[in-house]
């Protein structure tokens, strides 16, 4: 497609494996695939990629960082400055279509992008101060008026908000003329290698009779994996040959993770975090998968692999969850270690309800998580941000 660039701004370890980054390539391969060339500006941390049209530029990383924690610390705080230098100095540089800013990088974009009169589209993949609050500082009634009253002016002022399903009212309740959408990510089934699920269980030393919880993603505080490892010795008394596994931890999350699995005899197993590619085996591994998320109103992108998966879902009845699945899509249960042990408790010895659920997700995906799917939204949404700007330059 000719014309201008688009800037994707990703204050993110780019890439790994792990929500918004691979949010942020799905957005990339999109782009890519409708034609757009795209300039790429993110952190030093990462694996590199290669797309048709698309250019990567890192920050420089003056005091060696190799890797950075998910929420706020001092190592995003510290890259975040270094990519608001290089935003300037980008946009010094070349004259783009729009920027795409996601999460924080919205703020700096917003400024200088307004200097440039280049619109500003705001990946929202989370509230800001809903992360931030994790923090006690955050807390502070004083402080999360202030975040609150930044979020306001960020969503007022940018030309459009993408977000992550289930933050959509959000962002209307505090900008109700802001053009808003949902993203709604692809996540197509995928063909697991014969014998691949079978090598794995056996890889993880698990019988061959037992019936495999599985749990894939973050050990985050908000993922609500301590109501879930509390949840274990209720469904094990039910069903005995039950084991969990749990994919995704860091080394220090694993060793908290590990004194708990010490008093289970043998009915959690633990996995680091994963590669992309293995992920499927993983799932289909599973007779149940399960999301214990606690809090947060943007949508886990699990959910859209594990619908795809086809395979029957547990996961807490919060909103952020509804905005997706349903009582016909997956058993919704309440937070607590209670509400997850029935419902796990119920997949398991029901096995038409098993069906009936995996059924259901596994019709829901190939209706509307197509990798066609998300590439329309995408070209929806940029038709809207970049056709105004070629619009209005027209017009001057």
């Amino acid at each position: 497609m000719a014309g201008q660039p688009i800037l994707v701004v990703a204050p993110e370890p780019f890439l790994e494996d792990r929500g918004t980054p691979i949010a942020v390539y799905q957005l990339l391969g999109a782009l890519s695939r409708l034609g757009y060339s795209v300039d790429l500006l993110t952190y030093p941390v990462g694996r590199e990629i290669r797309l048709p049209g698309v250019r990567v530029f890192r920050v420089p990383n003056r005091f060696r960082i190799r890797t950075v924690p998910i929420g706020f610390s001092l190592r995003k705080l510290v890259l975040d400055v270094e990519l608001t230098i290089a935003l300037r100095r980008r946009l010094r540089a070349q004259r783009y279509r729009c920027i795409h800013a996601v999460e924080e990088a919205a703020f700096p974009a917003l400024l200088l992008g307004r200097r440039a009169g280049i619109p500003v589209i705001y990946d929202m993949q989370s509230s800001l101060p809903e992360q931030l609050a994790q923090r006690r500082l955050f807390r502070i009634p004083v402080v999360r008026m202030a975040l609150d009253a930044c979020e306001r002016w960020l969503l007022r002022g940018v030309s459009a908000v993408v977000s992550s399903t289930g933050l959509a009212a959000r962002v209307r309740a505090a900008a109700p003329r802001a053009y808003v959408r949902e993203w709604v990510y692809a996540s197509e089934p995928c063909t697991v290698e014969r014998g691949q699920a079978e090598r794995l269980r056996a890889e993880l030393r698990v019988p061959e009779h037992a019936r495999l919880v599985v749990y894939a993603g973050t050990f985050e505080d908000y993922q609500g994996l301590p109501a879930l490892l509390a949840a274990i010795p209720a469904v094990c008394s039910s069903v005995p040959d039950a084991v969990f596994v749990c994919v995704g931890s860091r080394p220090n999350e694993r060793r908290t993770v590990e004194r708990k699995a010490a008093e289970l005899n043998g009915q959690l197993r633990l996995l680091p975090r994963q590669p992309r590619e293995r992920v499927p085996a993983l799932l289909a591994m599973a007779d149940v998968l399960v999301s214990p998320r606690a809090y947060g109103q943007n949508l886990p992108l699990k959910i859209f692999d594990y619908l795809a998966a086809g395979r029957p879902i547990v996961a807490t009845d919060i909103p952020a969850h509804r905005s997706i699945l349903t009582p016909e899509r997956a058993r919704l249960v309440p937070s607590s270690p209670e509400g997850l042990a029935s419902g796990i408790r119920d997949v398991l010895l029901d096995h038409a309800l098993a069906e009936r659920l995996a059924g259901a997700a596994r019709a829901y995906a190939q209706r509307h998580l197509g990798q066609d799917v998300f590439v329309r939204s995408v070209q929806e949404l940029y038709d809207h941000i970049c056709g105004r700007e070629i619009r209005s330059s027209r017009a001057s």
